[in-house]
């Protein structure tokens, strides 16, 4: 008897221990997506109806390709210095799910004075959503062969992978983009 009530803890055990741990491995995926305090509170003042897009929101095919490209990284987040002056900058890829179909948004986010300054690069973008990521800087044509960007600073590619990629520059005092994939 004493086996069997020590067989039924165990299995207890195992049960719980594989629970919390799914749960943990859940909250660690999401806080590769978690944003700075006071960013987080500005999105949800100004985009109460949205989220970070995370793993789960991309296709099976493009969570793979994303997953072997960049690991654990959020698809919906990337540092950058995309204005080349060191101040915390982040491109972000925000999900709105609604009854006309989801949308998505990238906005780039930077901290000033302790303050977060956004700008959409990208707004109501239908499909797929697709995922953010920094590239160094450096020449870049687009996919007609009809632009060139000279990037100093760190771009930013926003990209639905079997379908576009985007390139976005910040150039003087403007941002430049151009279609990489097509």
């Amino acid at each position: 008897m004493f086996d069997t009530l020590n067989m039924r803890g165990n299995v207890i055990l195992w049960v719980i221990l594989v629970a919390l741990g799914s749960h943990i491995a859940a909250a660690q995926r999401q806080d590769n997506c978690a944003l700075p305090s006071g960013l987080s509170k500005e999105i949800i003042r100004r985009y109460p109806n949205a989220h970070v897009v995370g793993v789960a929101d991309l296709g099976e095919d493009d969570r793979e390709q994303f997953q072997q490209e960049h690991g654990s990284a959020c698809p919906g987040l990337t540092a950058v210095n995309f204005y080349d002056d060191g101040k915390p900058t982040l491109a972000v890829v925000l999900f709105f799910g609604g009854v006309h179909g989801a949308k998505t948004q990238l906005i780039v986010a930077h901290e000033i004075q302790d303050r977060w300054e956004l700008r959409a690069l990208e707004q109501d973008i239908t499909g797929p959503a697709p995922a953010v990521w920094r590239e160094r800087p450096g020449r870049y044509d687009d996919v007609y062969d009809e632009k060139t960007i000279k990037a100093s600073n760190p771009v930013i590619v926003l990209c639905a992978y079997d379908s576009w990629a985007i390139l976005y520059a910040w150039v003087g005092n403007r941002v430049e983009k151009i279609w990489i994939r097509d």
